[in-house]
């Protein structure tokens, strides 16, 4: 029985693409990794580094057996790419379905992490001037109680000239409403853009595993054949 070179061919440019975007997902996450550009209040918020860069390895070992075990012909490599599949499938499952139940835990979770920056005026030089920087582009102030994590005085980057934003403290117009609603909300962004894509990657990896598969029993039959 011969194998069908749709099928084969499908499945080798599927995984040179496949392989592509674990190149491109990988080099800009260790660009992100290392550049020092980034903000480290907003960080907390944003999906970590560290897992892109894992996940762009990971799918680049992928898309190399694919290539190969499509082109070569090759069982073990195709059964090792549909076992690969099989499982980041099933962990992008759970990791959606934990995603999108547990909004409030993650919102607990970036409240702890940001109590422990307080009080804000024993932080590093570095955390003080990243949070000025959201303050003065979200219109906040502070993390957790408002002006009151500043302590006396409050930096300038709090200033208010919007009355229905405003409370006073300290004698001083500030925003009154803390940066740890604002960063809140940024998470369930990213949360929502993540999520997407993770489900655009699983159904690229059911016709994935469906060609790896194709292929596979029609080389079985043909060398079953054969022999």
């Amino acid at each position: 029985m011969a194998v069908n070179r749709c099928i084969k061919f499908s499945l080798f440019f599927f995984n040179l693409l496949f392989w592509i975007s674990g190149c491109i997902i990988l080099g800009v996450s260790i660009y992100l990794k290392v550049s020092k550009d980034g903000n480290k209040i907003t960080n907390m918020a944003a999906p970590s580094t560290d897992l892109l860069i894992a996940t762009g390895a990971i799918i680049m070992v992928m898309g190399f057996l694919g290539c190969c075990g499509a082109i070569k012909e090759n069982r073990c490599m195709l059964i090792l790419f549909f076992t690969g599949l099989l499982l980041i499938f099933i962990l992008l499952l759970a990791a959606g379905i934990l995603g999108a139940m547990d909004g409030d835990k993650s919102k607990e979770w970036i409240k702890g992490e940001l109590e422990k920056k307080l009080p804000l005026a024993n932080q590093t030089e570095d955390v003080k001037s990243n949070l000025q920087a959201l303050e003065v582009e979200w219109k906040c102030c502070g993390l957790i109680n408002g002006p009151e994590d500043w302590g006396s005085p409050v930096p300038s980057s709090c200033n208010c000239k919007e009355t229905a934003m405003c409370t006073e403290f300290d004698g001083t117009q500030v925003y009154k409403t803390p940066c740890v609603e604002l960063l809140t909300s940024f998470m369930k962004r990213n949360l929502t853009v993540i999520l997407g894509v993770a489900f655009a990657m699983a159904i690229l990896m059911l016709f994935g595993m469906s060609f790896s598969m194709t292929l596979y029993c029609q080389i079985s039959k043909r060398e079953t054949s054969t022999a």
